[in-house]
């Protein structure tokens, strides 16, 4: 597969980060969606790698915590033998944040896929 030049790469995470969706930036830059998703990924494991070298004793004092929910595919309740065979991470997922309250730094995050009850 051919890899886009920087130009185009930085082009289509602008467009990402700017809160389009992945066949809009495909729309608007030309680049196809087989390339725009593995770029995401790329430039997601290059902002975990800076973060983890870069957050280093940080000087926080006030920490707010949140969770977020939402659904992959279905909603957890609703997922079945046949739709967690096609997709294995189906169901609900949870995001734990941590902000600092005054620079608005996120110093921390986890998140959880939690698959329905089968039975």
């Amino acid at each position: 597969m051919n890899r886009p030049d920087s130009k185009t790469r930085s082009q289509v995470l602008s467009c990402i980060l700017e809160g389009s969706s992945i066949r809009a930036t495909v729309r608007m830059t030309g680049v196809s969606k087989k390339a725009v998703m593995p770029l995401m990924v790329e430039a997601g494991n290059a902002a975990a790698d800076y973060q983890d070298r870069a957050f280093q004793n940080l000087n926080c004092r006030r920490i707010q915590v949140d969770e977020l929910w939402g659904f992959v595919y279905c909603k957890g309740k609703n997922v079945t033998h046949e739709i967690a065979s096609n997709n294995a991470a189906a169901g609900d997922i949870w995001l734990w944040i941590a902000i600092d309250a005054d620079t608005k730094l996120v110093p921390s995050f986890m998140r959880e896929i939690a698959t329905g009850d089968l039975q």
